[in-house]
């Protein structure tokens, strides 16, 4: 484990304490300032609680249900219930990083101050995460509204010592018994808490900071990879001239722009031809490079500022004001997390579409300007690359549906109280499995761009010093180089890795310095 320390407070957190916490183990602490305003909201919701008049979430039932005034000693089996019959995900386990994610932002949520629960619930919160228990959360069960009512339920059940979690040394286990091992007691949820696990939009949110710390590495590498490419077909980077793009000036665009201009400096392929006809433009999948990552950089930037907004927020209903109100809202509505998770799964199958593109053109003898047919050794004996691409290109087919938007969607529920949802919890599950097929086939397009600079260099052009370096470090991670054909699976998974891991910007950064 991580030996970083998060402090939670009652202002919000970080993107960067997210992926801590989730990725990397942190240990989580709540500050002075966050108990404080836990026990002043607990006042509040106590002395409501003692009130005849009914409040909702405190003294009523929920949802559809909420015109029942609960008596005095029915409110804790209350608490206990939502959490019980809320945990009916279904399907397979989520991932610990998302959980971990999920649990920590309702933390940060409790924290505020705004959610009535006490100091005692958040503290057992921050215990069963540095413990590094994680309560089995399902696939299914989250509209995104009420927040993601079924994966929080499952994480509030292993506080009460409820159901099952995962100990550090990943067994599933009954939850009772992995607190017990670690001295944690179960919570005994009172008034407003059980309601208060569960209403927030930190399972999407989650999936959300941890997709676009993923996408900032891969359009970093996918610029790579397009420079290498058009090193490779002999191209122009003319078109790279920053004097260009500042005549259309979105700011992802003259980055990408500026990205591909400092991997190719020195490079002595670019403008050559492999006859006398000079080529006045190289196709679209080429040229076009700093335009298409340029947009979608600029997507991800406005969906990190939605983020920032969420990781501010503290989303509750009923929610508690420093004015001693208690007060239902719609904060909770998943709305401007799914839109902006649907965004990124656009502009990811888009990416991917012309890295696609750019890798079949290396492969083709009648537009790769010089290249052997699949980049084979020996074409016709050997396939060379063949089947690569075609993996790429079913990797792309499956990312054009799953830039289909969930967002679009709602399906009612709770009697029609929930009559219109978000499915932003379905956006982030699909933006997941979009983030890990970019990263296959950003990989593929590497393994093909970085063969073809080689055949190049062997006919006696020298590539870029920073071409040079990406070769050598992927040579290095176990994915081969040119030659006849061989098992082709194992090269494919050590690019992947390669690509996945942050190690190409890190291969080229030496030469080029720090990129975007």
């Amino acid at each position: 484990m991580d030996m970083h320390t998060v402090v939670v407070g009652t202002s919000g957190t970080t993107a960067e304490d997210v992926v801590a916490v989730a990725r990397h183990g942190a240990r989580v602490e709540l500050s002075t300032a966050a108990v404080d305003a836990l026990a002043a909201s607990r006042l509040i919701v106590d002395a409501l609680a003692a009130k005849p008049e009914p409040v909702y979430g405190v003294s009523t039932g929920f949802g559809a249900l909420a015109s029942r005034h609960i008596s005095t000693e029915l409110r804790a089996q209350l608490q206990r219930n939502i959490v019980r019959s809320h945990a009916a995900g279904m399907g397979p386990r989520v991932e610990r990083e998302v959980v971990r994610a999920l649990m920590f932002l309702r933390l940060k949520t409790v924290a505020s101050g705004h959610t009535g629960v006490r100091p005692e619930v958040a503290q057992t919160m921050a215990d069963v995460l540095n413990a590094g228990i994680t309560p089995v959360v399902h696939e299914y069960g989250s509209l995104g509204c009420s927040g993601d009512l079924a994966p929080l339920s499952h994480c509030a059940l292993t506080l009460m010592g409820e159901g099952d979690a995962e100990g550090p040394d990943g067994t599933v286990r009954p939850a009772g018994e992995l607190l017990a091992a670690h001295g944690i007691t179960p919570v005994e949820l009172r008034e407003k808490e059980g309601l208060a696990l569960l209403n927030g939009t930190d399972g999407m949110l989650g999936m959300l900071v941890m997709a676009l710390a993923d996408l900032r590495n891969l359009y970093t590498s996918a610029d790579i990879t397009a420079a290498l490419s058009l090193e490779a077909l002999l191209g122009t980077d003319k078109v790279l001239a920053p004097e260009l793009h500042a005549i259309r000036p979105h700011p992802g665009q003259g980055v990408s722009a500026d990205n591909m201009l400092r991997v190719l400096a020195g490079s002595g392929l670019t403008g050559h031809h492999q006859d006398d006809a000079p080529r006045v433009q190289d196709a679209y999948s080429v040229r076009c490079a700093p335009q298409v990552n340029g947009a979608g950089r600029d997507t991800l930037d406005y969906a990190a500022v939605v983020a920032g907004r969420e990781l501010a927020s503290s989303v509750d209903n009923p929610v508690v004001l420093p004015d001693g109100r208690v007060e239902s809202n719609g904060n909770f509505h998943g709305a401007p997390v799914a839109y902006v998770l649907d965004f990124l799964a656009i502009v990811a199958a888009d990416l991917g579409s012309i890295c696609e593109r750019r890798t079949d053109r290396l492969l083709d003898k009648n537009r790769s300007h010089g290249l052997p047919p699949f980049l084979a050794d020996d074409a016709g004996v050997d396939s060379g690359l063949m089947i690569a691409q075609y993996t790429q290109a079913a990797l792309v087919s499956e990312m054009k549906r799953l830039a289909v938007p969930a967002s679009a969607d709602s399906i009612p529920s709770s009697a029609m109280q929930e009559d219109h949802v978000s499915m932003g919890w379905s956006a982030a599950r699909k933006l997941r499995t979009a983030v890990d097929n970019l990263a296959r086939i950003v990989a593929v397009e590497l393994y093909a761009a970085t063969r073809a600079v080689e055949i190049r260099a062997a006919e006696g052009l020298v590539p870029a010093p920073a071409s040079q370096a990406a070769v050598a470090a992927l040579r290095a991670a176990g994915a081969e180089g040119p030659g006849p054909d061989r098992f082709l699976a194992p090269d494919l998974a050590a690019a992947d890795t390669f690509v996945r891991e942050g190690r190409l910007v890190a291969a080229v950064e030496p030469v080029t310095g720090p990129l975007a």
